[in-house]
């Protein structure tokens, strides 16, 4: 593991990329921690309800889906190149200024212009942010398997700057909402600095054998379009649904304002939320290393399932408990379910499709079938939590999961089957075929 550590630190291209993804999430992370905490505070934020912030993040989930199967279509077309990740931190630099001069006004204003202002919202932060998550990881797993690093390592520096930024985001949300979108933006600038002029050698040797080879090595926009006839991939898409989703869902339009209440003020809650969410992303970002030992161990499908199991017990458990000290405990359980998630989902489509379209895969069948399951059940959910509270809707969730969980015990496909890119072996496997050559 030291070697490894040591040969990863002598890596150009790990150094480059785990630095990009760091800084695109301290941008993203300083502010989507509190973005739902925003929109409905009535004394520091916007004042709605859980049902109009239902719609907003439902309608900025369609426009996630839109742009980034687009990103996922393009980037496969670019291969290596960074120009659509370059146009993705332009925006994350001027969401500070977008956030104040334009989005909140329009938000605040009612009427048509309100909705004028969710549209608008909707494109310029899924384009730099909610669907800008997808490309830079995609990229940076792209970068793996073309220079020799671990994508888990590095993708576990996205989770660091996350947690270095929730730290004190629910103090600086404290004193002025809009500060943490401005911190975002300085966050974003330093995002656009490294992908514009931190270019290692070995990259741009990569990039001009590309442009000197008359052979295809990208995938044209037929084969693209061909994955949403993958009937192995809408199996998974179901599963994402009604899994994935409730990152959002729950994590992000629900929990924020239910734990705040736990305390005997709003404004001790949210610093506490801070704390509690920037402590339990350094743990994700420490499993993001452990996570690819569980999958060596147990396999990719069952890293899967482990993912879906650890939601369903922490929503649930959410709904069970309701005193901080454990509601702060059953959150860290989210430190693993992250990692079980994102990265056994990226090994099963090199694993089961054409490596060539695993930008567009992951992005359609993990990011956008999340997206899908947010627009069809972010606001029945907001409404379901208006009528009738915190604990029942945690449960409806909870229920929700063990059945996707169910489902997907007996239709994603075992590691052994149908593999269509690059093979993955266990521990034990790999022991018993090195046993059987001797």
């Amino acid at each position: 593991m030291a070697s490894a550590s040591r040969s990863a630190w002598r890596n150009p291209s790990y150094l480059q990329s785990s630095f990009g993804i760091f800084m695109f999430f301290c941008s993203w992370g300083i502010w989507w921690s509190f973005f739902s905490r925003w929109l409905l505070d009535p004394d520091k934020g916007l004042g709605m309800t859980a049902a109009e912030q239902g719609q907003i993040y439902s309608i900025n989930s369609l426009a996630t889906l839109i742009i980034m199967f687009v990103y996922g279509v393009i980037q496969d077309q670019l291969g290596i190149k960074r120009k659509l990740v370059i146009a993705v931190s332009v925006i994350a630099a001027l969401v500070g200024p977008f956030a104040q001069f334009i989005y909140a006004p329009m938000l605040t204003a009612g009427g048509t212009t309100r909705f004028l202002g969710v549209l608008l919202g909707s494109i310029v932060l899924s384009a730099g942010f909610m669907s800008g998550c997808s490309l830079v990881e995609a990229l940076t797993e792209r970068y793996s398997r073309k220079f020799g690093f671990e994508y888990g390592q590095s993708r576990a520096w996205g989770s660091f700057g996350y947690a270095i930024v929730a730290l004190i985001a629910g103090h600086t949300f404290n004193i002025n909402p809009l500060i943490n979108f401005w911190i975002g933006s300085a966050c974003g600038l330093g995002m656009l600095l490294v992908y514009l002029f931190w270019v290692p050698a070995e990259q741009k040797a990569e990039l001009k054998k590309e442009a000197d080879s008359t052979e295809r090595t990208n995938p044209t926009l037929k084969e693209m379009v061909s994955v949403l006839g993958m009937p192995t991939l809408w199996v998974l898409i179901v599963f994402m649904i009604f899994t994935n989703t409730f990152y959002t869902v729950f994590d992000q339009q629900m929990f924020p304002t239910y734990y705040s209440s736990l305390f005997p003020t709003t404004e001790i809650g949210d610093a506490t939320y801070g704390t509690l969410n920037g402590f339990q992303v350094f743990l994700e970002s420490a499993m993001m290393g452990v996570v690819p030992i569980i999958m060596r161990k147990i396999g990719v499908r069952n890293s899967l399932l482990l993912g879906a199991f650890v939601m369903c017990a922490r929503i649930g458990l959410c709904g069970a408990f309701h005193d901080p000290i454990s509601v702060s405990i059953v959150k860290l359980f989210h430190s693993i379910e992250v990692p079980l998630f994102c990265l056994p989902a990226f090994r099963y489509f090199t694993l089961h499709f054409d490596t060539k379209l695993s930008a567009t895969l992951y992005m359609v069948g993990f990011q956008i079938a999340s997206q899908v399951g947010q627009v069809v059940l972010s606001v029945p959910l907001g409404a379901l939590h208006d009528a009738m509270g915190d604990r029942p809707t945690f449960f409806t969730i909870s229920a929700i999961v063990l059945v996707a969980l169910i489902y997907g015990f007996f239709v994603i496909k075992k590691d052994d089957q149908e593999v269509g890119g690059d093979p993955f072996y266990t521990d034990k496997q790999l022991k018993a075929m090195e046993a059987a050559k001797a």
